[in-house]
């Protein structure tokens, strides 16, 4: 997972029962972890619905930013969060 390095993230996550899940943190593996309860903290929406898996990421340099795209990734609907979700899979990494 390249993350390049920012300080905060706007991530996607699909949960077991397929719903996805929009969250803002500041390191993404730990946050999964929490997530699927490997480690203490994760969401009580995502607590039903393990595992989950995530499907997108988008890094910013402020919290500010990353709640934002938060807040604007749950004003989209389900098609529009698949395909972004299809986009990022799709993108070549290095």
């Amino acid at each position: 997972m390249n993350t390049d390095g920012f300080g905060w993230y706007a991530y996607l996550l699909r949960c077991a029962d397929g719903t996805i899940y929009a969250g803002v943190t500041t390191h993404l593996e730990r946050r999964v972890d929490q997530h699927n309860g490997r480690i203490a903290g994760g969401a009580r929406y995502t607590r039903a619905r393990r595992p989950v898996a995530l499907v997108w990421w988008s890094g910013h340099d402020s919290r500010g930013a990353a709640q934002q795209e938060e807040a604007a990734l749950r004003q989209l609907n389900r098609q529009q969060k698949l395909e972004l979700i299809e986009a990022f899979a799709s993108r070549e990494r290095p």
